[in-house]
């Protein structure tokens, strides 16, 4: 089993419309709502590649409840902790017609003391049944930035391997745990090892010194130019078709989760590369976050290269 935490869950709500712009009236007639956050968009895309997960974290209120029903329509196994407040919305207004994706993100609950030490014996507990626990997103307000690296010294001690997709503050204290993959991007891989210039060079080089740290997988997402990956003191470059661009939140997700499966599976680098690439390239061509198409991954599978560029 794979095991996701979503410390912050969402409904996910997607708007499409042309020529959008403030100050104006829209009435909406292209709506898509789903159960979200990005550990659950990671869950949906292993489930959707018929490995057994559980989703986790922590829901609230009302929201919190339709998050828990739409997992069960999904036939996604759960194990939420559910608390006082309201899970947050996050919303996405698509523009087709200029190319545009506006988010609007709502804070969600706070977290006490007790919520999180509750959290954290519920994550041990899981990993101690899954393969991979797999932290992702934000944090919610009133929870530590050190819980993520709390997390993965419990995940480890339990036998399961620590995956962490964050950012700000809870990666940079999640990166001294040394989980065995994080998905950075550019810019946060160059400020978790020093640097300051975004260019391909030195994000190699921000790769090779995280991987000297003790993090042995970094994957740095480039968005449609594709990726630069270190994996096991080697550093690859992946390169993804051009392909109709219908949505790209959820991408980074869902690369995660191909790259996750790939490696539960026991396949090498280069095709855990391939496979993640494919997952986050699928999800572009669908309306919302966490949606793949098994046809889509295996045409793209093929049609990805990933070349060692540096030992």
């Amino acid at each position: 089993m794979i095991t996701t935490v979503t410390m912050n869950a969402a409904i996910d709500k997607t708007y499409v419309t042309s020529q959008f712009q403030p100050n104006q009236l829209y009435r909406i007639q292209n709506m898509h709502a789903c159960a979200g956050g990005k550990g659950i968009n990671v869950a949906r895309v292993i489930r959707t590649l018929k490995e057994d997960v559980t989703a986790s974290g922590i829901i609230a209120g009302y929201n919190g409840m339709y998050i828990q029903e739409q997992l069960f329509q999904e036939g996604i196994n759960h194990d939420f902790i559910a608390v006082d407040g309201e899970s947050r919305i996050c919303l996405t207004i698509i523009d087709p017609l200029s190319g545009t994706q506006t988010e609007l993100l709502e804070q969600g609950p706070v977290l006490n003391e007790a919520t999180q030490e509750a959290m954290k014996t519920k994550i041990g507990m899981l990993a101690r049944r899954s393969s991979h626990v797999i932290l992702s997103g934000s944090l919610p307000q009133g929870c530590h930035p050190t819980f993520y690296a709390d997390c993965i010294k419990l995940i480890q001690d339990a036998g399961a391997i620590p995956v962490l997709d964050a950012s700000g503050d809870a990666l940079l204290a999640g990166v001294e745990a040394k989980p065995l993959l994080i998905k950075p991007n550019e810019h946060e891989v160059l400020h978790l090892s020093g640097g300051t210039t975004a260019d391909e060079s030195s994000v190699i080089e921000a790769i090779g010194r995280l991987m000297e740290k003790g993090v042995l997988n970094v994957v740095v997402s480039l968005g449609g130019q594709g990726a630069i990956a270190g994996l096991h003191h080697r550093i690859y470059r992946v390169t993804i078709p051009k392909v109709d661009v219908v949505n790209t939140v959820g991408c980074g997700d869902s690369m995660l989760a191909g790259i996750v499966v790939a490696d539960k599976r026991g396949l090498p680098p280069i095709d855990q590369l391939r496979m993640g690439a494919a997952c986050g390239t699928a999800n572009a061509l669908m309306p919302a976050a966490g949606l793949v198409r098994l046809e889509d991954v295996g045409s793209l599978m093929k049609q990805i290269e990933v070349t060692q560029i540096k030992v």
